[in-house]
């Protein structure tokens, strides 16, 4: 039978022996932790895919996302096309004293503008310097994990399907197309013509 309050002695023995030693456990911020594959820290913007879309701002429950931009006429392609008109992004900003790192404006987005970034240091002494600009948003994405390695056994995405079999389309119609414009060529192992050859010996009678 144990003795009432001897599971609390052989604890505080535990910590009598502990206590004067030195910690051997090094921690943050001497050492970086390992975080997840899939840490939710800031938000990274990809400027380039964005097309002003609004889609992010328009779902976010917070409303931290800012946007602004201008239309501005592009030239038509080729002599007679019409001009179109295109937005310009003049500034991208998350207010991340708001943001409550729900991932809504990354499922949203349509054009692959918006990442999750494992990195966490951004605190800031004054709350409205969590604002951040696209710039800030800009260098985010170089924190930014590769994607994860596909599944060999997984189906192949319709997408990729649908480009590889444009592709190779694009190929033989090439590939005709130089046999047409290089009609004394023969395929391989196609059947050469019989050519005559000269006749190299003398005749009855020649010197």
């Amino acid at each position: 039978m144990a003795v009432p309050g001897s599971g609390l002695a052989k604890g505080l023995a535990v910590t009598l022996r502990t206590m004067t030693r030195r910690s051997v456990t090094a921690h943050y911020p001497d050492v970086q932790p390992e975080l997840p594959a899939r840490s939710r820290g800031v938000i990274g913007l990809f400027e380039e895919n964005c097309t002003v879309c609004m889609l992010c701002a328009r779902e976010c429950p917070d409303w931290c996302i800012y946007i602004d931009s201008h239309k501005e006429t592009v030239p038509p392609a080729a002599p007679g096309g019409r001009e179109r008109s295109r937005n310009v992004l003049d500034r991208f900003a998350i207010d991340f004293s708001l943001c409550m790192y729900c991932g809504i404006c990354i499922e949203v987005c349509p054009f692959d503008a918006l990442f999750w970034s494992p990195e966490f240091e951004y605190a800031e002494t004054d709350i409205r310097d969590l604002v951040h600009e696209r710039d800030r948003l800009r260098e985010w994405m170089w924190t930014v994990p590769a994607p994860p390695p596909l599944d060999p056994a997984a189906e192949e995405p319709k997408e990729i399907a649908a480009a590889r079999k444009a592709a190779e389309k694009q190929l033989a119609a090439e590939a005709r197309s130089r046999e047409t414009a290089q009609p004394g060529t023969s395929r391989p192992g196609a059947e050469q013509p019989e050519t005559e050859q000269p006749e190299t010996g003398r005749r009855d009678g020649d010197a």
